[in-house]
């Protein structure tokens, strides 16, 4: 897989893309993430990429030339294109069935917005899919798609050692995740609960589901009402 993120401040993923999971992808060669300073592909003497909106408003806006001159630099596969993402309060929110489905994709590119957001017609022509990681607002697009790359890459075959981590873990299954422990077995009067090293396989998957549905009844309500329109719709 290939991603390529646009920004404003492409230092910003240094870290990220060095640590953890994502180096370890990168090292891999599982996924190949490409940074673009969208200021590099302004015709402003002084790289401005902004400018007032039409009619009057409040902050900036992201102009139309430097974005689609930064996404028609990319090369990519014609007979596969790549999916454009905008990161967006707008967008639809991003959630973990939508991390499962673009981690499927080939080419994904990141466009993260700044300033008051967006020219309308970055929409209007690269006709992108928005997406936002939730109902609040940042200085810019760039930590929702550090949450993106994160969230993406750990699903592709090979990054994990254990395929089984992503397959039980909160939310893969509509639910949260059942408790876990490890050792000492009792640790300041808190024991393990002895089901799970009894080495009853069948008892243990049952307390396993038994705890993640009442942990989300009571932490998460609304994930069993959205799994239950589901079911409907699905019916």
């Amino acid at each position: 897989m290939r991603i390529d993120i646009l920004s404003l401040f492409p230092a910003m993923f240094k870290g990220i893309l060095e640590s953890s999971i994502l180096a370890i992808a990168l090292e891999k060669k599982l996924v190949d993430i490409w940074l673009t300073d969208i200021r590099n592909f302004s015709y402003a003497s002084h790289r401005n990429v902004d400018d007032r909106p039409y009619a009057g408003g409040p902050g900036m806006l992201l102009k139309p030339e430097p974005i689609f001159r930064a996404v028609e630099s990319i090369p990519h596969n014609p007979e596969h294109p790549p999916l454009y993402i905008l990161l967006t309060p707008q967008g639809e929110v991003f959630q973990q069935k939508t991390a499962l489905e673009l981690s499927q994709k080939e080419h994904l590119v990141l466009i993260c917005g700044h300033y008051e957001g967006f020219d309308e017609r970055i929409r209007l022509g690269l006709k992108p899919r928005e997406i936002s990681i939730g109902d609040y607002v940042l200085t810019g697009g760039e930590i929702p798609a550090m949450v993106l790359v994160d969230s993406i890459a750990r699903l592709i075959p090979g990054v994990l050692g254990d395929i089984e981590s992503t397959e039980h873990e909160s939310f893969s299954n509509g639910l949260l995740e059942y408790p876990q422990y490890t050792r000492p077995p009792v640790f300041r009067g808190m024991e393990v609960p002895e089901i799970l090293y009894s080495g009853h396989h069948k008892k243990i998957e049952e307390w396993k589901k038994q705890k993640a549905l009442e942990r989300t009844i009571l932490r998460r309500p609304d994930l069993m009402k959205n799994a239950a329109q589901n079911s409907g719709e699905n019916a």
